[in-house]
């Protein structure tokens, strides 16, 4: 049986060797910074920080003939961080307060930190200027104080920010939707409202 005939022996254009060796420089780089995240993660076991509405209360709720709506309500809202390893920062915080879609005021808070394993209450005294209703709204507002109870309702979103040492920095939405019922008694709720991260 006749031997294969070998061609002459080619050598590896160093340009290739060069671009292999990058590559796996690139590999090994990604590896470990998964790896350095992964372990941060795993030690810190960090929790999303979180926005509640921990007590509200209506003091006025006043509708007049003129369909004129004045509403006083006071509204505390807690700023959550459980990490025990990271302090939180809060910012863009912006809740807007309705009745039956009618806006009524905007709840704003500047830029806060909340530091590790701990919280920090926004208190809210809410004033409404006179609300010029609609007939409809207004039988809304007629239906409220028949029964005695208002509902209102709460949304709005802010940013949380935080640092995990050499992971680095995390940052999430938080979106609050929150219906309150409000005996107009005056007496004081607790609803179990929360943020929704995203």
């Amino acid at each position: 049986m006749p031997k294969p005939v070998l061609g002459p022996e080619r050598r590896t254009n160093p340009l290739i060797w060069c671009v292999a060796l990058l590559c796996t420089f690139i590999t090994l780089a990604v590896i470990i910074t998964g790896l350095i995240v992964f372990i941060g993660f795993m030690i810190v076991r960090p929790k999303v920080p979180q926005m509640s509405v921990t007590s509200a209360n209506i003091d006025t709720f006043a509708y007049d003939m003129s369909n004129l709506l004045s509403i006083k309500v006071s509204i505390v809202i807690n700023a959550e961080n459980d990490n025990v390893k990271a302090h939180a920062t809060f910012y863009e915080t912006i809740y807007t307060l309705y009745f039956h879609d009618v806006k009524v005021a905007y709840l704003r808070a500047d830029p806060f930190d909340v530091p590790k394993n701990s919280s920090i209450p926004l208190y809210y005294p809410v004033e409404s200027t006179s609300i010029a209703l609609t007939p409809q709204e207004g039988a809304n507002a007629e239906v409220a104080l028949n029964q005695k109870l208002v509902v209102l309702d709460l949304k709005g979103s802010s940013r949380t920010r935080w640092r995990l040492g050499l992971v680095g920095s995390v940052k999430f939405w938080l979106h609050l939707n929150c219906k309150l019922k409000l005996p107009l008694d005056g007496s004081t709720i607790y609803p179990k409202c929360s943020t929704k991260s995203r």
